[in-house]
């Protein structure tokens, strides 16, 4: 009998020890999951962004920043610069592609494409109001010096776009009265209310 009360025992035991360590191992294997998740979901930003700065991915993750969010964050200002006179020309386009793809945005990649189709025809007004109040509903969660990252991004690529297809000769004045206010108009929109 004891041989059996032994045996009985140890098979009760080895199942406490699975039951045990198998709640324990799910518990490790959803960590990691979820931390996969996360680089996955940095490394999503970062390629569409450019930006270096892991812990501004992370705030912009914290908020619910997601890379199509980032990709049409940035993509919306160069094509309302792009268009801010009213017309696109064939020239244009090709300096407006050229200037995203010096800041990242190489062709083939999803933002790229993005990009091509939305210089077809010129955006409604609602893009550029839709644009402003997404600004402004994150620049009120996140820190001012991430929001000042990410404003420099902007403008900066976007005066990329302004400056690829002003000027005559590449002499005289490179970024028009409307591209300027534009810019002006989109620097507005990362300021406090």
């Amino acid at each position: 009998m004891p041989h059996k009360a032994h045996s009985a025992l140890s098979a009760r035991a080895r199942i406490l020890e699975n039951e045990f360590f198998a709640k324990r191992d799910q518990a490790k294997i959803a960590a990691l999951r979820a931390e996969i998740e996360a680089r996955a979901k940095r490394h999503g930003l970062a390629e569409v962004s450019g930006i270096p700065d892991e812990s501004v991915m992370n705030q912009l993750l914290e908020v619910g920043v997601t890379a199509q969010t980032l990709a049409a964050l940035s993509l919306v200002p160069l094509v309302l610069v792009a268009w801010a006179d009213g017309k696109l020309d064939d020239k244009e386009r090709k300096a407006v592609l050229e200037a995203a793809a010096s800041r990242g945005l190489e062709p083939g990649h999803p933002a790229h494409e993005l990009l091509s189709t939305w210089l077809c025809a010129a955006p409604e007004p609602a893009l550029r109001t839709t644009w402003h109040d997404y600004v402004a509903a994150f620049r009120d969660h996140l820190p001012a010096e991430t929001v000042q990252t990410l404003r420099a991004w902007v403008l900066d690529r976007a005066t990329d776009v302004a400056t690829a297809t002003g000027g005559i000769l590449g002499l005289g004045k490179k970024i028009s009265s409307e591209e300027q206010a534009v810019l002006d108009d989109l620097a507005s929109a990362f300021d406090p209310s």
